[in-house]
């Protein structure tokens, strides 16, 4: 399977899929519209915004190219973190004390953005508590510490519980670890469910959703025309939200970010007792080598395992044995255990590691690269972009100091653009791949 391979009319086959919320598909795009706000893309970015842009009153229509939720918005490992990508002292040294102190801010309203959506619309996403990041090597400990007491004493975020080595052996059935971190704010949930409840939510205030509707052009007037297959729409302001699908759909930012791909298994559901005997609190785990380890139970007592990850235009064509591998390095017990499902997903990063947020024009806004921590930032995105169009719209001098923060991040192209950035980044990812695997 490629990665830019559009299935249309049915998400990809994983756990997700099998268990997800609502079936119900919503028609295509035919014919010519009009709107105040077109939104590309049916993920945590565009969904959000939406919502945000209708709860403000706004008419927005939503183009999505396959299905809702069916990039990594509905593939993805299902942990909410409480940070952005980079750790509050790389941000520091990146941006100031000033701004990174924001930055904390932004990332704790990104949480509680998620938190409080999932309440207000009842959307049912088993969200779980806890997320333990664990440390693969010895010396990763001593760092875990320090941020954990950097965090208390600098931000006053006393949510970060260190884990000591023999505790972590009773909550996690594993010998890999050294100990770790417990985020007590941190959580889980099923992503696709997520995605389709702020689906739902937008529809309730009015947002129209056009599924198998990829969007062909753009153009770069004043009204903007939307263009796909079967229809147009004539829209007042433009939000790209495509993330690692964004193609050559805009190249003035697609050298910007690089498509990369994550592998997630699901075992068969190992019963209670199993279940609580390889993770005892029922957290979802991630841990700090470089190609992460992350996994969790689902709501059914499965393991989802997410591991390996490739750099090609393709997944790999056994992707079940690809992530058994790395699953087994945790928990050699389970190498008789049935593999259900197998599934890949693509995400989008940055040199930095940072979202990219901006304006292509006064009436055209993007935002991308999560960067693999997309529930909270692509959803707290979501909601900027809203308020960066709402005072475009409305006059008020430019987006809001939210947005311009974000988009204050100076974007990195990876070197050599579209075409030959792809070298470069595996050399890279290989390097630090190998780091993984020395003590």
């Amino acid at each position: 399977m490629t990665r830019n391979a559009f299935a249309g009319t049915t998400h990809p086959q994983s756990y997700y899929a099998a268990t997800m919320t609502d079936t119900a598909e919503t028609n295509a795009l035919e014919g010519d519209l009009s709107c105040d706000v077109c939104i590309i893309g049916a993920g945590y970015t565009g969904l959000s915004a939406a919502l945000h842009l209708a709860e403000r009153g706004y008419d927005v229509i939503v183009l999505e190219a396959a299905r809702i939720g069916w990039g990594a918005s509905g593939r993805n490992g299902g942990q909410l973190g409480t940070t952005h990508r980079k750790d509050q002292a790389e941000l520091e040294k990146l941006m100031g004390m000033g701004p990174a102190r924001d930055m904390w801010a932004l990332a704790q309203e990104s949480v509680a953005t998620v938190k409080s959506l999932i309440e207000k619309y009842k959307i049912d996403c088993d969200l779980t508590p806890g997320v333990l990041h664990a440390a693969w090597k010895k010396g990763d400990m001593s760092w875990l510490r320090e941020e954990a007491e950097h965090m208390a004493a600098t931000y006053g975020y006393d949510k970060l519980r260190i884990v000591e080595r023999d505790e972590i052996r009773t909550m996690v059935a594993s010998e890999r670890y050294w100990g770790g971190v417990l985020d007590e704010n941190g959580a889980h949930l099923h992503p696709l469910n997520y995605a389709l409840g702020i689906a739902r939510a937008a529809k309730s205030h009015g947002v129209r959703i056009f599924e198998k509707s990829r969007v062909l052009n753009v153009t770069h007037d004043a009204p903007a025309k939307i263009v796909t297959a079967k229809g147009s729409v004539t829209a007042k302001q433009v939000v790209l939200a495509c993330n690692g699908y964004l193609g050559n759909l805009e190249r003035r930012v697609s050298g910007y970010i690089m498509p990369i791909n994550n592998f997630i298994i699901a075992t068969e559901p190992l019963g209670e007792a199993g279940a609580k005997a390889l993770i005892r609190d029922n957290v979802a785990i991630q841990d700090t080598k470089f190609v992460v380890d992350y996994y969790r139970l689902s709501a059914d007592g499965r393991l989802l395992f997410g591991g390996g990850e490739n750099y090609s235009s393709r997944f790999p064509r056994d992707i079940a044995s690809f992530v058994k591998k790395p699953m087994l390095r945790v928990f050699p017990q389970l190498k008789d255990t049935r593999i259900d499902y197998a599934w890949g997903g693509t995400l989008a990063i940055t040199m930095k590691r940072l979202p990219q947020f901006g304006r292509l024009a006064p009436n055209m806004f993007y935002g991308h690269g999560y960067s693999g921590q997309g529930i909270n930032i692509a959803t707290l995105g979501g909601k900027l972009l809203a308020e960066a169009v709402a005072a475009e719209a409305e006059g008020t001098g430019g987006a809001p100091e939210r947005f311009d923060l974000m988009a204050s991040i100076k974007a990195m192209p990876f070197p050599g653009g579209t075409l030959l950035r792809y070298p470069g980044l595996v050399a890279g990812m290989l390097f630090y791949a190998l780091k993984d695997r020395l003590p």
